[in-house]
Formats: structure tokens, C-alpha cells, sequence
């Protein structure tokens, strides 16, 4: 069975030091490399770019718009 385990006071830390060592738990240290946040930290890269505005935004749906609904008649 496994847990994970977030220390607030150190004196849990000790506590837990101490059942180590009598053999009642053993303790791993994780990575820290959270796929989660990888993928955060990397869109928060991503995200230094300057946003587009309003106006490109209404520009691009109006696009994409035009020629999804170009070739249909209107009934």
C-alpha cells in the first residue's frame, strides 16, 4: 500500500524517521517531476507570448466561417 504524505510540522518528519528505522514503514523520496505540472509549467512558457487580440480573434472566426459556409445555399 502507498501513500503520499505532505510534512507540515517537522516534527512529524521525526516521527516518521523514527517507524523507519524500527522497520514499520519504509520512505521514498518522489521525483518531484509531476507530469501534471510539467505540462503547466510548460504552457505557462508558452503563454509569455503576447495573447491575440479581440480583434484577431472576431478576424480568424470570420474566416473560418466564410469558408465553412461558402459552398452551402441558404434555405
Amino acid at each position: 500500500m502507498t501513500y503520499q504524505v505532505n510534512i507540515l510540522n517537522p516534527k512529524a518528519d521525526k516521527l516518521l524517521q523514527d517507524l523507519a528505522a524500527l522497520k514499520l514503514i519504509s520512505i521514498s523520496k518522489t521525483s518531484g517531476n509531476d507530469p501534471f505540472l510539467s505540462v503547466v509549467k510548460r504552457l505557462r512558457k508558452k503563454a509569455a507570448v503576447k495573447p491575440p487580440t479581440l480583434e484577431e480573434i472576431t478576424k480568424e472566426v470570420e474566416s473560418v466561417r466564410s469558408k465553412r459556409y461558402a459552398g452551402k445555399s441558404k434555405t
